[in-house]
């Protein structure tokens, strides 16, 4: 018994924790064989023990659980064994649950630093588009334009729209539309006769959520960047929706000489997308001789499903 105690006591509390988790395996297989040549020894010596001074030399006298070497060995290996693999499974569950602790904390912090970065891009988005909005606004004003209030009426919903709105992760689908459309008011007042605009709308369902100011760094960069062909800038826009996926699509009139620079807007709304629907997304920008066209879809079905 003391020697099993003896043994176990090394596997549990110094082999297994020292060099098996940490995963020094050789160290482990030597001192292993060392610890068991001596435990066998010991088991041995113990057994001629019994027979020298317990039995007077007879071995018909000695102890029946102590004549045979074998199962006396099998004993003491099987209870170091046993009681080994419970400790090895206890520093497993122990190691299983600092894991999870870790990986949560882990996960938290990247939640932590995605929401950071995301306000971060929204800060960058707001006054840029405000910044565009004003300027519109004031060649409006210089002119004196009768449509002046009307634009500030406009501008105010937008106000509304970005102070009370756009902070929440997620917003309906339909004010995001009524967004936009409000954008492309001013901006009708801005061109007058010079502009045409199309805007194709399915939406099948009005239970569709989208993070907001999504599609309006696209819809904005389709103005600024823009070509008038003939005195006019030709612009498309489509949003298709149903509850897996959204499809968005403009397209404007441009120059290939005209050099199309991506800006603040679009580099801003490519991070987002990758931290909003990381592998949900597929955006393709394409820009030809005569037309510069952007193809959004976006999965939302998986989180739906989540929520």
């Amino acid at each position: 018994m003391p020697i099993t105690i003896a043994t176990t006591y090394v596997f549990i509390y110094k082999l297994i924790p020292d060099y098996l988790i940490s995963k020094r395996y050789a160290r482990f297989a030597l001192y292993s064989i060392y610890t068991l040549i001596i435990s066998a020894y010991l088991v041995v010596a113990s057994v001629f023990f019994s027979l020298i001074y317990l039995s007077g030399f007879e071995y018909s006298e000695m102890n029946p659980a102590t004549k045979n070497i074998i199962l006396v060995l099998g004993a003491v290996y099987l209870i170091v064994f046993v009681i080994s693999a419970f400790k090895l499974l206890k520093l497993n569950l122990k190691q299983t649950k600092i894991t999870k602790k870790l990986e949560t904390k882990i996960l938290e912090t990247q939640l932590k630093l995605k929401e950071q970065e995301l306000n971060y891009l929204k800060m960058q988005i707001h006054p840029h588009f405000l910044f565009n909005t004003l300027n519109t606004m004031y060649g409006s004003a210089l002119k004196k334009a009768d449509e002046t209030p009307e634009m500030i009426l406009k501008l105010s919903n937008l106000l509304d729209y970005l102070l009370y709105q756009v902070d929440k992760p997620f917003v309906s689908l339909e004010d995001e539309i009524n967004h936009i459309e409000d954008y492309i008011s001013l901006e009708k007042m801005r061109f007058n006769n010079t502009l045409a605009i199309t805007f194709y709308k399915d939406i099948q369902s009005k239970a569709i959520d989208i993070a907001p100011m999504l599609f309006i760094p696209f819809v904005e960069n389709s103005f600024k960047h823009g070509t008038l062909k003939e005195g006019v800038l030709s612009i498309d826009l489509s949003v298709k929706a149903n509850s897996e996926t959204i499809i968005f699509n403009i397209s404007n009139s441009s120059s290939n000489q005209k050099t199309h620079n991506d800006g603040i807007g679009l580099q801003n709304i490519k991070k987002r997308l990758d931290l909003l629907y990381p592998n949900r997304y597929k955006l393709d920008i394409t820009h030809n001789d005569s037309t510069f066209k952007v193809d959004l879809e976006l999965n939302i079905k998986s989180k739906l499903a989540h929520d």
